[in-house]
């Protein structure tokens, strides 16, 4: 079936498609959605997924038919979604004979020598195997996409057989993709710059980088928003006045506006990074900038820096030193680790995470904890024993 070619007018210009970062990566994209997008008229075999230019794509699913040739595969692979065909090319090891092995090695393979040709008879044996699928199959496949005979395929650079005999790849490709289209696929692509030549992402992250320099510079421990809205001010562009009287203004936010809204886009990033938790929730928005600094602490972790917000205290209390949240930390891997469900494997982050918000803030968020646990496990107060996974001694 012939696919519409994108609206010219609507088509970004190709010299802006690497702003986008999912033209270099494999889309993981639904086949139906693969199966309908629409081709640029500027460069054959890019496509359009709302605006984002794809030429390569990731898909997981199911084989439903195949056909075999002296050079290729070719599966039909059906994800729930629809089924699209993927042209997977033959290696050198389907053109290969295996060398039949001697004399001298069978007599060392029976007597319990290392037998190198049967190893690589077996490993050949192993990836043809990973390679050939039959059909009810799962197979995974990366590639560009092209467009043969009014048909969109897949040109495999890479596939595989997947075992999955408890569907937990499958699960986890289920919970990931929506994921991933909610986040970056479904939300149209920041390729065109402002009039000032910064897009509102570089603008938020100007803001951030302001403040984290004013709380090293300054060795802040106490503060409101309107103590650092005025850094911000140079960020906001200023409005041209009107020409005259009679002139009417243009409608639109003010200035003072604007920064107070980038101000709290700039809380938000550095809340999302772990470095600002709202500790307490209150009317009165004042900030304390707790530095971790303890004599067992080395001048490393003595860097992490956390806000936290709470009710507003009398001034006098703005140089004292706050340790909570560490201890709180510290003291629930230690005591779990020795429970016997925590005893081999440690306490997971998500497990910690619950404990500190119980006991310290139940707004603590999952950021903020992993750079308390990277100070321990820097200081060798804790112990990674696997991903996500901490033990103390």
């Amino acid at each position: 079936m012939q696919r519409a070619a994108m609206d010219p007018a609507e088509e970004p210009p190709s010299m802006l498609w690497g702003l986008d970062p999912v033209f270099s990566a494999f889309a993981r994209l639904y086949v139906r959605d693969i199966l309908v997008m629409t081709e640029s008229t500027q460069v054959p075999g890019i496509y359009f997924y709302k605006l984002h230019p794809i030429y390569k794509v990731d898909v997981l699913g199911t084989v439903v038919y195949k056909r075999e040739r002296d050079d290729f595969f070719c599966y039909g692979v059906d994800d729930g979604t629809g089924v699209i065909n993927c042209l997977c090319w033959k290696n050198d090891l389907f053109k290969e004979e295996d060398p039949a092995p001697s004399g001298a090695q069978h007599s060392d393979g029976a007597q319990g020598g290392f037998n190198l040709v049967a190893e690589l008879k077996k490993l050949r044996e192993t990836q043809r195997s990973r390679c050939r699928l039959e059909i009810g199959e799962l197979l995974r496949v990366r590639g560009p996409v092209k467009t043969s005979r009014q048909q969109r395929e897949i040109m495999a650079s890479t596939f595989y057989k997947v075992d999955d005999p408890v569907m937990a790849v499958q699960v986890a490709w289920m919970m990931d993709v929506p994921q991933l289209y909610r986040l970056c696929y479904d939300k149209p692509p920041q390729l065109q710059p402002d009039a000032a030549g910064d897009s509102p992402i570089s603008v938020v992250g100007k803001a951030t980088n302001i403040i984290k320099d004013f709380f090293k510079q300054k060795s802040v421990t106490r503060f409101r928003p309107y103590d650092v809205q005025d850094l911000l001010q140079p960020l906001i562009p200023c409005q041209p006045q009107t020409a005259s009287a009679d002139q009417e203004p243009v409608a639109g936010p003010s200035a003072c506006q604007q920064l107070r809204q980038l101000l709290k886009e700039a809380l938000q990033v550095l809340q999302d990074e772990g470095v600002v938790y709202r500790k307490v929730k209150s009317q009165d928005e004042v900030y304390n900038v707790r530095t971790i600094r303890d004599v067992s602490i080395p001048p490393v972790t003595r860097q992490l820096v956390t806000l936290v917000r709470t009710p507003a205290v009398a001034p006098s209390q703005v140089t004292a030193r706050d340790t909570d949240l560490l201890i709180a930390v510290k003291d629930v891997i230690r005591e779990d680790s020795r429970r016997e469900k925590y005893a081999e494997k440690g306490c997971h982050i998500l497990h910690v995470l619950s404990a500190v918000r119980q006991r310290h803030s139940l707004n603590v968020s999952k950021a903020t904890l992993q750079l308390v646990l990277k100070s321990l496990e820097c200081n060798s107060d804790i112990v990674s024993t696997s991903e996500d996974h901490y033990t103390a001694f």
